[in-house]
């Protein structure tokens, strides 16, 4: 016996173990039939109560613990019940013809106007009439605004309640006879236009990608089979939502969580569903009927969604122990929908596939059980012209990762949230005058007891990038010894200007005075979010090559999938920046120009999901690729038969996928149709240039070296050495192709 085939034989026998625990399980599932089913139906069932009950008890905060921005504006909402993480409403009043603020009664009028929006929302206001500050009206005189706060607690999560209607009627009341009022902000403009409004609810979005789905899986399975899927995705979805339903007894959940449930969850557990049913049709083909063929088809696909669903949950850590709780919370949920589509693939379907799959997968107007011809016609060419593959999908993704270095992190721009509505002509109306829209996003400023705010203003109207700084002496801004300060900058909070502004406040104050508002929130979060991301992005890629090295028996392989995983999300965050920030995209697609930036926790929530859902597909193929390896010892046939068998599953998956994303993308808020945007691109993106090119390119350039597991590597993995045979082995042609 050669030694390659003493190589062979050892790899088979531990497959055959490997694969041996798999038997055992799913026979053990299929012994107990009736309990898992009633199992199932309970978990079901009691998720539509939770699903029913759970939206009172997710929170929309978006806190950051420990901070001094988060401290700041919570002492001003303890302090003053006003204020805090939101921007303020920023009406502005428009004189007529012939009159300005200097015409007798006028400054009385807009002071009453801005008193009584104060009281009608219970908070409290600024305005030329109350400091006199001619920076608070506009070079014709006859355009002023000024700031109106809300109550706090009103502005710290992804959308604030809406006050432009209070502040709209009470202000119209008591404003001088022939003045135009225009409520303005960067919560009026992000709900005014730019697609941003009421949208679809969850069930809705998911009903949509559901039906998509629907159509995804007929076409793969040309039968009633397509529906097994869909009914495991949905007992997984409501499953979870019981998962995280017990999660909001215990900690803070957020409101974006149940569109991640519902989203990533349908297209995960229809992913893990796919793999097996196509592989329980290829045992059915090879003639295996029965149970025979579930637990043949689950010795095998089984294994691969067991290390799929662990990709995708080590993904998730990196949100998980991030010091922030609304990401912490998005990673829980995260985590829940891949663990447990896991088990309703691995205990559920192989139930419902022994029980009903052969009386439902009917009329079969698609043949399954063996390699597609089209993709293995594919791999062949990418196998022939391996060297043109890795250079042109090499030279995309690369131009993408270089886009990627013009990122920046913020809050999208005033011009990008709204393109008509009364916001938008207030703002217009601003710039028209000559005010810069930096007066949207103020920075508050907190003077401790014995502080003088009068001064602290003083020395910062005169930083740079500072328009003004006000500090109205009235009980409204100074209460129990302290004191607040608005600083109005004149570039907005979100771009690179905005955050220069809020560090030269800060160190411009003395100690003990706090700075806050939405701009130094951002400051703030992008620190806490990104400082240790470089040491976390490490310990997620090595835990991620040491679940792969085991699970491929290789060190190549593994190594391969994490960097080109990396780059394949570098190539992601610059297409956001091309499609995004930079407005190629977002504008003829949603009608939403160019935002200048990116929200700060996108990309960190981009990176966990699409690491995880991205490795599923690498998961897949190379699972694949490894059992034709070991059963024929040659890397053609692997690359062939791999893509061969799992190239429409892949491009089937990714376009469910693609859809349930699109459908999230038409959520009504800016930030989800980005993440969505980011999500839905990386996706095609990985199953398209990734998956179907550079994978088997590489593999097939790399050769034996694929298949090498030195001696100490395995003992540390506890599998067995895979040696480097002395010389390639002959690539034979797959039997029945020429």
């Amino acid at each position: 016996m050669t030694e390659n085939s003493q190589n062979r034989h050892t790899v088979l026998e531990e497959r055959a173990a490997v694969l041996a625990r798999m038997e055992g399980f799913s026979r053990f599932v299929l012994r107990h039939k009736l309990a898992v089913t009633l199992a199932w139906l309970a978990l079901t069932v009691a998720g539509v109560l939770a699903t029913s009950q759970i939206g009172g008890r997710l929170t929309a905060q978006n806190a950051i613990p420990g901070q001094p921005s988060y401290e700041t504006n919570a002492a001003i909402a303890r302090t003053y019940g006003t204020g805090g993480r939101g921007d303020p409403l920023v009406p502005v009043i428009t004189l007529p013809a012939g009159r300005t603020v200097d015409s007798p009664g006028v400054r009385a009028g807009i002071g009453r106007a801005f008193a009584v929006a104060a009281t009608a929302v219970h908070g409290r206001a600024v305005s030329y009439a109350d400091t006199g500050d001619r920076r608070l009206v506009g070079r014709d005189a006859r355009t002023t605004f000024g700031l109106v706060y809300g109550p706090a607690g009103q502005g710290g999560g992804m959308r604030a309640p809406d006050l432009t209607g209070p502040v709209t009627a009470a202000m119209r009341a008591a404003l001088p006879p022939g003045a135009a009022l225009r409520l303005t902000g960067m919560e009026p403009l992000q709900s005014g236009g730019g697609g941003s409004g009421h949208g679809p609810d969850v069930l809705s979005e998911t009903l949509v990608g559901g039906l998509g789905a629907l159509a995804v899986l007929a076409f793969v399975f040309g039968s009633l089979l397509a529906l097994v899927p869909l009914l495991i995705a949905a007992c997984s979805i409501l499953t979870s939502f019981l998962v995280v339903y017990g999660l909001t007894t215990v900690t803070d959940v957020s409101v974006i969580v149940q569109f991640i449930v519902a989203l990533i969850g349908l297209g995960v557990a229809i992913d893990y569903s796919l793999l097996l049913v196509t592989r329980w049709r290829e045992e059915q083909a090879a003639g295996h009927e029965g149970d025979e063929a579930v637990r043949r088809a689950m010795a095998t696909a089984g294994r691969a969604i067991v290390f799929s669903g662990g990709a995708v949950a080590i993904g998730l850590v990196a949100m998980v122990v991030l010091p922030v709780p609304f990401l912490r919370s998005v990673g829980y949920g995260g985590i829940i929908i891949p663990i447990v589509s896991v088990v309703a693939v691995l205990t559920l379907l192989p139930v419902l596939l022994a029980r009903f799959g052969s009386r439902i997968d009917r009329p079969r107007l698609r043949r399954g059980g063996g390699a597609g011809r089209g993709w293995s016609a594919w791999a062949r060419g990418v196998v022939r012209f391996r060297w043109a593959a890795v250079a042109a999908s090499g030279a995309v993704l690369v131009a993408l990762a270089v886009a990627a270095l013009g990122l920046h992190l913020g809050d999208p721009e005033s011009d990008a949230l709204a393109s008509s509505g009364p916001a938008y002509e207030g703002r217009a109306a601003l710039v028209h005058s000559g005010v810069p829209t930096g007066v949207l996003t103020p920075i508050d400023v907190l003077v401790p007891r014995g502080g003088d705010p009068a001064a602290t203003a003083a020395r910062l109207t005169r930083l740079p990038g500072v328009v003004t700084a006000v500090a109205p002496d009235t009980s409204a801004w100074r209460r129990d010894g302290t004191a607040l300060v608005a600083v109005l900058p004149a570039a907005e909070g979100g771009s690179a200007a905005g955050k220069d502004t809020v560090r030269r406040v800060r160190a411009a104050v003395p100690a003990g005075v706090g700075v806050g508002g939405s701009a130094a929130v951002g400051v703030d979060f992008a620190k806490a979010v990104y400082g240790a991301f470089p040491l976390m992005l490490t310990l997620i890629a090595v835990a991620t090559f040491l679940l792969l090295a085991r699970a491929f028996r290789s060190l190549l392989l593994p190594l391969k999938a994490v960097l080109l995983n990396l780059l394949s999300l570098a190539a992601i965050l610059g297409a956001m920046v091309l499609v995004w920030q930079d407005g190629y995209g977002s504008k003829p697609i949603w009608g939403i120009a160019a935002t200048g930036s990116i929200t700060e926790f996108v990309p960190v929530m981009v990176f966990a999901f699409l690491y995880g859902l991205s490795m599923d597909y690498e998961v897949f193929i190379l699972a694949r690729m490894r059992e034709e390896y070991d059963r024929t010892g040659s890397t053609r046939t692997a690359v062939v038969e791999g893509i061969g068998r799992t190239g429409r599953l892949v491009t089937s998956a990714a376009l469910i996928l693609f859809l349930a994303f699109a459908s999230l993308a038409s959520a009504p808020i800016t930030e989800l149709k980005v993440f969505a945007t980011g999500l839905g691109l990386g996706v095609l993106l990985d199953a398209t240039v990734i998956r179907a090119l550079l994978v088997p390119a590489l593999v097939s350039l790399f050769g034996r070296w694929n298949w090498w597991l030195p001696r100490w590597a395995a003992w540390a993995l506890r599998v067995r050495p895979a040696r480097l045979p002395p010389e390639p082995v002959p690539d034979p042609v797959p039997a029945g192709r020429p």
